[in-house]
């Protein structure tokens, strides 16, 4: 595993290098991944404007910025993800103010089509489930813990509704959506925090 994790690592991107990268995909009206759809186009330009605006406003709770500014060990944050997936640009931007808050916390993003090896090792429930968070020890190489691919009331709201009306529609989405902006990234810092 200690392989594969290095070559993610080796070609993975800084938070910046990944917004500017979406930027230019949702300005140029492309998409990350293989399927250049129409509609992942259109993800990709929404999701942009969702972690532009996440960017401004997310803010790190106090109890979770006390634990990461007090971190005894150095870690690398690594995450699978991609431009068109709306629980990436929910979450990325959480996580990349949680790096923020301390120094011993180097973030790197690489994208899930170009890492198929990483994504297999951290499956969901057998899928291919993005994003992901891989918290790596950074003096031993040793997986601590993962995350993802959203916190567990997120993944309530979709299984509650996906036994209720079968599928998950655009309509699941739109309450999902709804859920992260009510709950401005609390879950997902909590969750994170209490892996470390």
């Amino acid at each position: 595993m200690n392989s594969i994790l290095n070559n993610s690592i080796a070609k993975s991107k800084s938070y910046q290098e990944y917004r500017n990268y979406i930027a230019q995909l949702a300005q140029d009206g492309q998409t990350s991944g293989g399927n250049p759809t129409p509609d992942y186009v259109n993800y990709t330009k929404l999701n942009e404007s969702r972690m532009h605006r996440l960017d401004k406003t997310l803010q790190v709770v106090a109890e979770v910025k006390l634990v990461l500014e007090n971190l005894s060990k150095e870690y690398i944050w690594l995450v699978i993800a991609e431009s068109w997936c709306g629980d990436a640009a929910q979450v990325v931007p959480v996580i990349n103010k949680m790096a923020q808050v301390s120094d011993k916390i180097d973030l790197r993003i690489v994208l899930r089509d170009e890492n198929e090896d990483l994504m297999n090792l951290f499956l969901t429930d057998g899928t291919k489930s993005i994003p992901k968070l891989i918290i790596i020890d950074k003096e031993s190489g040793a997986v601590v813990g993962d995350f993802g691919p959203r916190p567990k009331p997120a993944k309530q709201l979709i299984l509650d509704y996906k036994a209720t009306h079968g599928v998950v529609d655009e309509v699941a989405k739109i309450e999902l959506q709804k859920w992260y902006l009510a709950d401005k990234g609390v879950a997902i810092q909590q969750e994170i925090v209490a892996l470390l």
